[in-house]
């Protein structure tokens, strides 16, 4: 994503809420982006983190406000699409992150991820076809072995465990 660099100190507080972030302390983090100078407060990498602290807090509702947010300020960058359908799924709001995801996919050809979440969110609609072939696409992308062990874990996709293997 080519965006301008936050000046410092505002760049110096982002770095630390990412930190407190990887180390899974999300109130740090809000505490070190409430040091951001207002002007900042939207500004595409401050959304990303805030997201991430919404997710690991599991505040879906404020992590899709993030997410949809930074859909709009940069609407070809494709993890704003990814972390807000997510986001909705979370919320138990499936068919609504199946609709943001599916009408951008094709915007980003590389990306497995998107392909990925769209074969669980087709697995918990009931459509285990479309799964399969959103699963077959996203090893295209990031590699058979790699979606393999993705999809062996992951409860979205449970009901497709014997037919993984064939993807």
């Amino acid at each position: 994503m080519k965006v301008k660099p936050l000046p410092t100190p505002d760049s110096f507080f982002l770095s630390a809420a990412e930190g407190w972030l990887e180390l899974g302390n999300d109130r740090e983090a809000l505490l070190e982006l409430a040091a951001l100078a207002p002007e900042f407060w939207e500004h595409p990498q401050v959304l990303e983190v805030r997201w991430g602290i919404y997710a690991q807090a599991e505040k879906w509702e404020l992590a899709v406000d993030a997410a949809r947010r930074l859909t709009e300020i940069l609407p070809k960058h494709g993890l704003g699409w990814v972390h807000l359908a997510f986001s909705l799924h979370e919320l138990k709001q499936t068919q609504a992150a199946w609709d943001i995801l599916l009408p951008v996919v094709e915007k980003f050809p590389q990306d497995g991820i998107m392909r990925y979440n769209l074969a669980c969110y087709a697995c918990q609609l009931g459509d285990v076809s479309a799964a399969l072939q959103w699963l077959a696409r996203a090893s295209k992308i990031l590699g058979k072995k790699e979606i393999q062990a993705m999809a062996l874990t992951d409860p979205d996709l449970k009901p497709l465990r014997e037919k993984i293997s064939r993807i």
